[in-house]
């Protein structure tokens, strides 16, 4: 019996796969093609952690591969399913569509399939608060009409979901779809944000900010993103349902840049730039179902998530700390 968590080398399932080492006894498939999205280097050095346990096999395959995923999942006895596997980010789904739409739609189709002739316990499918879209109310529920995808990769996203509830009803594949909103911590990816604003201000280059730096995003920490996770792997009354997992305290851009340049001690060279049309105002997480439903809480608030992220980068550390309770 084990837990199958796709993309598990890349940065929230890498965290992911050491949590569940400490609070639980199942044997874990780090499955991961270490694509050159971003340098694949990163992602061996986020597996190093684990890479030599015995509870743990890592599989370098694609989730994309229907023979692949049938061997996997006959060889493994996978039981449950993590699918934390895309090709994710707004701007390069503009330029990449036809990318996305085989990763993220095909893809979890397969997914999808493999469990239905392999029937699991659970199914997260995780996908991404960017289906809220264009016209979405404000906080974002879960129950509240969707506005329009302003991305292909929030398209992809929410047309993955869709599947997953299509799987519930027509082959009770118990799929749970949960929507992080904005996460950050160490080993964040390079290509996103508070990476690429940390370097900027570290090093003294110009600091890329599109529009006035007026968007507002609901960050949230890691170790919170996973305490969901694994709450919803075993939770009651979930299959069938999508969860918000977020920190519900949108901040500006402009804030943000604030917090870093008061952790790492130097002032941001701004280079303004025009706002672009893919990107959201706001993200904003209700999370009433996700308190109701996984008794979640976000625990670690943005100052403290921030410090201790300038402080993996500033170490160049591949090992994971925990600034807020376990």
């Amino acid at each position: 019996m084990s837990i199958l968590i796709t993309g598990g080398a890349g940065f929230i399932g890498s965290h992911l796969i050491e949590r569940l080492l400490d609070q639980s006894r199942d044997r874990l498939v780090c499955l991961d093609n270490f694509n050159d999205y971003y340098d694949p280097a990163i992602k061996r050095a986020n597996i190093q952690g684990f890479a030599g346990n015995d509870r743990v096999t890592i599989v370098e395959e694609s989730f994309g591969e229907l023979p692949a995923m049938r061997r996997l999942f006959a060889d493994h006895q996978v039981r449950r399913v993590v699918h934390l596997g895309a090709y994710a980010g707004v701007r390069p789904s503009v330029a990449r569509p036809l990318l996305y739409v085989d990763n993220n739609i095909r893809g979890t189709l397969v997914l999808l399939e493999t469990a239905r002739e392999f029937p699991v316990e659970r199914f997260l499918l995780i996908s991404s608060s960017t289906v809220y879209g264009r016209g979405a109310a404000v906080p974002f529920r879960e129950d509240q009409p969707l506005g329009v995808p302003m991305s292909p990769y929030g398209a992809t996203k929410r047309a993955a979901e869709l599947l997953g509830l299509t799987y519930v009803d027509l082959h009770a594949v118990p799929v749970v779809c949960l929507r992080p909103f904005s996460v950050y911590g160490p080993r964040l990816r390079p290509d996103l944000a508070m990476t690429i604003f940390t370097e900027a201000i570290a090093t003294g280059r110009p600091l890329p900010l599109f529009g006035d730096g007026s968007v507002r995003r609901d960050f949230t920490h890691v170790d919170d993103i996973n305490r969901g996770l694994i709450a919803a792997l075993t939770a009651d009354n979930v299959v069938g349902q999508t969860i918000n997992l977020g920190h519900s305290e949108p901040v500006e851009i402009r804030h943000l840049i604030a917090l870093l340049e008061d952790a790492l001690k130097c002032k941001a060279n701004i280079e303004h730039r025009p706002a672009v049309p893919e990107d959201m105002p706001v993200t904003f997480a209700d999370l009433s179902k996700a308190e109701r439903l996984l008794d979640y809480a976000p625990r670690v608030p943005l100052v403290e998530g921030v410090r201790q992220f300038v402080a993996w980068y500033r170490g160049g550390s591949r090992v994971n700390s925990h600034p807020g309770p376990a």
